[in-house]
């Protein structure tokens, strides 16, 4: 199969769809790879590393979308990207499609067969391919919490460890999932007092028994959830539904009840945020603030630290590349039900559930397409 990698154009987005090991793997399993120029280098790869491995080097994005049979992105493609795509065409990257009608229905009409990387699933009922990048996002997002507290940048001006004699920041983590587990673990690392809120008493459990030292757990219902808000200096916002939009958690009217310059940051974003008053920002402009309340919403978080994301992705993403490119992507689904469970649209259908309900529109499930 012909497998091409354009350069990432959403802002400040450095990773790239394939680093030159997975580059590397696919020509060794007979398949041809296309680079577009320029596209590892966010990531710190050259184009001399992808050629020195294999690879072929395109000038533009377009040469890419026209002729490759399989396109390996990170993010969603962007609205000149998908004019691009063809009939026939499989796309593989992260989509995110429930809060976002408008990239549907391009990919609905483009005919294109479109695999979302967070709605592949494990045997463990996991999102192996979100799990690398909800790692990233939750270790980051202590990190820049903390930033957004301080003063110059309209926080409540809080350290996020205290200092001898003057306490520490109080951190509520809503979600105790893969992103809630890691923002947990890197703010109490932080020396914050740390809250993660769920609704699983088997996840709590679990948290309990290996953190239990470090952070406490409490059950995530409506008033507990907003009795924590009104104590927080920060408020993470870690709960995912696959395929589907977030939850909203966090109203507008509850900010009022929060401490003027705490700060939110919603990891959830890409799935339209779980607080009321969420919108995408990016790593250029990152912050805005909602009635005294500090919000940090960037949708590709781990696109700031772009190696180390590109590199997880990558080793997440290669086995199911090279399965999709050998078997093709019907018979590899068929295989695979994990891998089809991340079938998100075929030939101008919408083929997950989830993602249909989110949208109020029309949908079949993965199996019944594969039947067709």
């Amino acid at each position: 199969m012909h497998i091409g990698c354009p350069t990432e154009i959403k802002a400040q987005e450095f990773r790239v769809g394939l680093t030159p090991d997975a580059a590397r793997e696919a020509v060794a399993h007979g398949h041809e790879v296309t680079m577009q120029a320029g596209a590892g280098m966010g990531a710190g790869f050259t184009d001399e590393d992808y050629r020195a491995v294999g690879a072929r080097i395109a000038d533009t994005a377009e040469e890419i979308f026209a002729s490759a049979e399989m396109i390996v992105k990170v993010k969603e493609p962007q609205a000149v990207e998908r004019k691009m795509l063809r009939e026939g065409q499989i796309l593989f990257t992260y989509l995110h499609l429930a809060p976002d009608p408008e990239q549907t229905e391009d990919l609905v009409n483009s005919g294109a067969t479109c695999i979302a990387y967070e709605t592949v699933t494990d045997r463990a009922g996991g999102l192996p391919l979100l799990a690398p990048m909800s790692e990233v996002a939750g270790r980051l997002a202590p990190q820049m919490g903390a930033w957004t507290l301080q003063k110059a940048n309209g926080g409540r001006g809080v350290l996020m460890g205290g200092v001898p004699g003057v306490t520490p920041a109080n951190v509520v983590v809503i979600g105790g999932g893969v992103v809630g587990t890691h923002a947990a673990k890197i703010a109490a690392g932080m020396g914050a007092r740390v809250t993660v809120l769920d609704k699983s008493l088997p996840r709590m459990r679990y948290l309990d028994d290996v953190f239990g030292g470090q952070f406490r757990t409490l059950y995530a219902s409506a008033g507990a959830t907003a009795e924590a808000v009104t104590q927080a200096d920060m408020v993470i916002g870690a709960v995912l539904v696959a395929g589907a939009a977030a939850p909203k958690l966090v109203t507008r009217e509850q900010l009022s009840t929060m401490k003027p310059g705490a700060a939110i940051v919603d990891v959830a974003i890409d799935q339209g945020g779980c607080f009321e008053t969420s919108k995408a920002t990016t790593h250029q402009d990152p912050i805005y603030e909602v009635d005294g309340i500090m919000h940090y919403c960037v949708a590709n978080m781990p696109g700031a630290v772009a190696r180390t994301s590109t590199l997880a992705l990558g080793n997440a993403t290669m086995p199911f590349v090279l399965a999709i490119a050998g078997k093709g992507w019907k018979q590899a689904c068929l295989d695979d039900a994990h891998l089809a469970e991340g079938l998100n649209v075929h030939q101008g259908q919408i083929t997950n559930l989830p993602v249909g309900e989110g949208l109020g529109r029309e949908a079949i499930s993965a199996q019944e397409a594969l039947a067709r």
